[in-house]
């Protein structure tokens, strides 16, 4: 019956309001089924989730915020562009470099497995849910695990460092870094899904080799946006990165003293950018599971 609605909305039939709400709400117990089965599959490998989400930003922030302080001898604060220092400066870019890192590698590298050698995700398709709803739960899944990585990471950036080199970071805003949080997990759990359906799986760990250490070197992550007005081509060029959008929002909430883009751009970015490309890898993704 959900294919012979999906049929008569797409033949331009009018479906009554009343059987498609039933439709809908039938297709919710799946979806959730869907998503609990992610869930428990994060579940056993909880450990393995926290080590790979607190790595890299921990040895990061305890080299640059801790050891190099103690090396020159912890005179005060390290100075960073706009006279804060630069654990505070690194507080909201290691949270969206961990977001993105783990919302694109949490959904890709287990999408490719799937699609090419377990064959896991057939017993997907045979679910009695439209084709759509499983790239969607492969998104949700992996924003979960996105926002909990970036939650995770907050408390370590916050609290390793060398003595006076505490960040002055503001949590008073925190309803608006909620939002960037759920808002960038979204796009880059998209993205992974993305990847993970256009991407050859010989050729997904050269691309995150070639893709990865750019994107964030190059995404704001280290430095605020307005740093970048001394080499001005570069201030422009980096705005094709989405990482600039979510560092620089997260800045704007945890530390709005610091200059930043403004709201208007970067959560028109968030926004629309994850309706475009949640759109797009879901056709993706649907389109490979019919070839």
């Amino acid at each position: 019956m959900t294919t012979q609605i999906l049929r008569a909305a797409s033949e331009g039939h009018a479906v009554p309001p009343a059987t498609a709400a039933r439709r809908a709400l039938r297709l919710v117990r799946p979806f959730l089924a869907l998503l609990a089965r992610d869930v428990r599959v994060l579940r056993r490998d909880l450990g393995g989730f926290v080590l790979r989400s607190v790595t890299q930003p921990l040895l990061f922030v305890f080299v640059f915020a801790y050891v190099m302080p103690k090396t020159q001898g912890g005179g005060g604060a390290t100075p960073a562009p706009g006279g804060v220092s630069f654990a505070t400066i690194l507080v909201p870019g290691m949270v969206a470099s961990a977001v993105m890192l783990q919302g694109i590698m949490s959904v890709s590298t287990p999408l490719v497995m799937e699609l090419s050698y377990t064959r896991e995700i057939e017993d997907r398709v045979l679910a009695p849910v439209p084709l759509w709803t499983v790239g969607v739960s492969k998104i949700v899944a992996g924003a979960v695990q996105a926002c909990v990585a970036g939650l995770v990471v907050l408390p370590c950036v916050l609290y390793v460092h060398a003595p006076g080199q505490a960040p002055h970071v503001s949590l008073g805003r925190w309803p608006a870094a909620l939002g960037v949080l759920v808002l960038a997990a979204l796009l880059m759990a998209a993205l992974g899904l993305l990847f993970g359906t256009v991407v050859e799986p010989r050729k997904l760990s050269t691309l995150f080799t070639v893709m990865m250490v750019p994107i964030t070197m190059l995404g704001c992550v280290y430095y605020p946006w307005a740093a970048l007005d001394k080499v001005g081509w570069m201030q422009w060029v980096v705005l094709a990165n989405p990482l600039v959008y979510v560092s620089e929002a997260l800045r704007a909430a945890f530390v709005p003293g610091v200059p930043h883009l403004p709201a208007w751009a970067y959560l028109g970015v968030l926004t629309v950018g994850t309706a475009l490309v949640c759109a797009l890898s879901v056709r993706t993704l649907q389109r490979r599971l019919t070839d």
